[in-house]
């Protein structure tokens, strides 16, 4: 695990003024290099338009705590449609004479960070064409890169994702959704529409009543339910048929 802190200082971060209605009003030169407004195309559109469906959500939240009392809210990491692209995103409110002016969206582009370039697209689920090497998260008031290779199990909650490591749990602002076609699928494996799973802290394959169940970790075990559409796949990379 690396803490992010000193390498964010050596970043540009994209900025993007919204006004009450979240309409965007201004952007620096970081944010139009990375979102592609070269003619100002994106200047008066709504943020949430940016965003493909299934992230709309997620950014909304992000907006709200705008107006949370909290002095300084968690960062959000996302993958935004722009496209592939790993973004540690803040909004801060910004205050005027008269009241609320808006907002400001600061993020930092982290994608050579957490990825690598993989294989072009095969299959289904959306295969991306880079790979994921790290993922950030936060706890205790700081933003860590944990290594995939450390992560037995990564667990469905909510829009965002829990990883399981062999000594800790912390919050991953990315669903398994986002994060399935971009993990090595030699390496991981969704087992259930609540989990992915790290084969390499595979133990045990048990049975329980008709159901399948992946026993995993090293250290501290979890239990992970297999679903029948999952079965033939997890048996074959475990080498049992």
């Amino acid at each position: 695990m690396n803490s992010l802190s000193y390498q964010l200082q050596k970043f540009d971060p994209g900025m993007v003024w919204l006004d009450q209605n979240n309409i965007i009003t201004a952007m620096n030169e970081v944010a139009l290099e990375t979102l592609g407004d070269y003619r100002g195309e994106l200047i008066g559109r709504e943020v949430l338009q940016l965003h493909p469906d299934k992230s709309r959500e997620k950014v909304d939240f992000l907006l709200d705590k705008t107006n949370c009392p909290m002095g300084s809210p968690p960062p959000v990491t996302m993958m935004i449609n722009i496209p592939e692209r790993m973004l540690l995103i803040k909004v801060s409110k910004m205050m005027g004479k008269d009241g609320f002016h808006g907002a400001c969206m600061v993020f930092y582009d982290i994608t050579d960070m957490t990825s690598v370039p993989g294989d072009e697209p095969v299959a289904e689920p959306p295969v991306f064409s880079r790979r994921l090497l790290k993922l950030p998260v936060y706890k205790n008031k700081q933003i860590l890169l944990i290594d995939l290779e450390t992560v037995g199990c990564i667990q469905a909650n909510g829009h965002y994702s829990t990883l399981h490591t062999s000594g800790d749990e912390f919050l991953c602002n990315l669903s398994l959704v986002d994060l399935e076609g971009r993990l090595d699928p030699a390496q991981f494996v969704r087992t259930h529409r609540s989990y992915i799973v790290n084969l390499s802290f595979a133990k045990a394959l048990n049975k329980q009543a008709e159901h399948l169940q992946l026993v995993v970790g090293k250290g501290k075990e979890l239990t992970v339910p297999i679903s029948r559409n999952n079965v033939a796949k997890v048996k074959e990379q475990l080498g049992l048929v």
